[in-house]
C-alpha cells in the first residue's frame, strides 16, 4: 500500500514538473521577453527625457514584480523595518541565481542603483536601459576597479540613492555562498555609509546557473539591520573582518541545505 502511494506522488510530481515547463515555454518566457522589451524601451526613453529619478527603478521593479508571479513564485520578505529611513546605504546580499534580481528589485521597496558586471551592457536592450538609468559597471580584472566604483557611487549615495552589491562577485553554482569581495566594504568605509546585508533564499532552486528549465519554488528576502562601518580598519585586515562579519549575518539566515 505504502508502494502504490509513494508511486502515485511520484506520478503526480513528475506531472505537475511537466506542466510547469510546459507553462515556462508557452506562457512564461513570451511574455517575460514582451515585458522586459517594454520595460527596457520605457527606461532608455524616460531617462533621456530628463525623468531618471523616476524611469531608472520603477519600470524595472514592476518588471521584476511581474517577473516572480508569472513564476508562480510566491515571494515573503522580512526586515523592511531595517532600511535606513531617509539615508543612503549599501545593500549586500548573496547571490544564489538570475531570479535573485527580481526578488530584490521587485520587493526591496526603496530606490538603489546595481553595481553589475560589465557584461551585462552587451545584452541588447538591456544593456543600453541599464546605461540610461546609471547603473555602475564592473570592469573585471582592471586596475583601480575599487577606486572607479566608489567615484560613480559616491554621486548616487550622496544623493539619497542607495546601491546594491553583491560582494561573492558571480552566482554560486551550489546554493552556497563562497568567500566575499572587500569592494563593497572598502566603498562603505570609505564613504562611512552603512551597511545593510540581505539574506536571499530560494533563486538557486528556482534557476541554478547553468540551467535553462524554472522550477517552482518559493522565495525568501531577509533584510537585517544596518551595520556601521565606523571604527572599521581600511586596511585588508580591517575589510577581510568586516567583510566575514557581514558574510555570517546573511549565513544565519540561510536555509539549511544552504549552509
Amino acid at each position: 500500500m505504502k508502494n502504490c502511494v509513494y508511486l502515485w506522488i511520484t506520478k503526480l510530481n513528475t506531472m505537475k514538473r511537466i506542466l510547469y515547463i510546459l507553462y515556462t515555454w508557452i506562457i512564461f518566457v513570451p511574455v517575460f521577453l514582451v515585458l522586459t522589451l517594454l520595460t527596457a524601451l520605457t527606461t532608455i526613453v524616460g531617462c533621456f527625457l530628463g525623468g531618471e529619478r523616476i524611469f531608472a527603478y520603477w519600470p524595472g521593479r514592476i518588471w521584476s514584480w511581474l517577473t516572480c508571479h508569472l513564476a508562480l513564485c510566491p515571494v515573503k520578505v522580512r526586515g523592511r523595518e531595517n532600511i535606513p529611513s531617509g539615508q543612503s546605504c549599501i545593500f549586500v546580499s548573496n547571490h544564489q541565481g538570475a531570479f535573485d534580481i527580481f526578488l530584490i528589485y521587485g520587493f526591496l521597496g526603496v530606490p538603489f542603483k546595481w553595481v553589475m558586471k560589465s557584461g551585462i551592457k552587451k545584452i541588447p536592450f538591456v544593456g543600453d536601459a541599464c546605461r540610461a538609468a546609471g547603473f555602475i559597471f564592473v570592469e573585471k580584472a582592471t586596475p583601480g576597479g575599487t577606486a572607479n566604483i566608489i567615484r560613480e557611487a559616491e554621486k548616487y549615495l550622496s544623493n539619497g540613492v542607495s546601491i546594491v552589491i553583491f560582494p561573492e562577485g558571480s552566482r554560486t553554482y551550489n546554493g552556497k555562498m563562497v568567500r566575499f569581495r572587500k569592494g563593497a566594504f572598502q566603498l562603505a568605509t570609505d564613504l562611512n555609509m552603512p551597511l545593510v546585508p540581505i539574506t536571499l533564499n530560494g533563486p538557486y532552486e528556482v534557476l541554478p546557473i547553468g540551467s535553462l528549465n524554472l522550477r517552482r519554488h518559493s522565495l525568501e528576502m531577509i533584510i537585517h539591520p544596518a551595520v556601521s562601518p565606523a571604527g572599521a580598519e581600511s586596511n585588508h585586515k580591517g575589510l577581510e573582518l568586516l567583510a566575514e562579519q557581514t558574510r555570517q549575518t546573511i549565513s544565519a539566515e540561510l536555509w539549511n541545505c544552504y549552509r
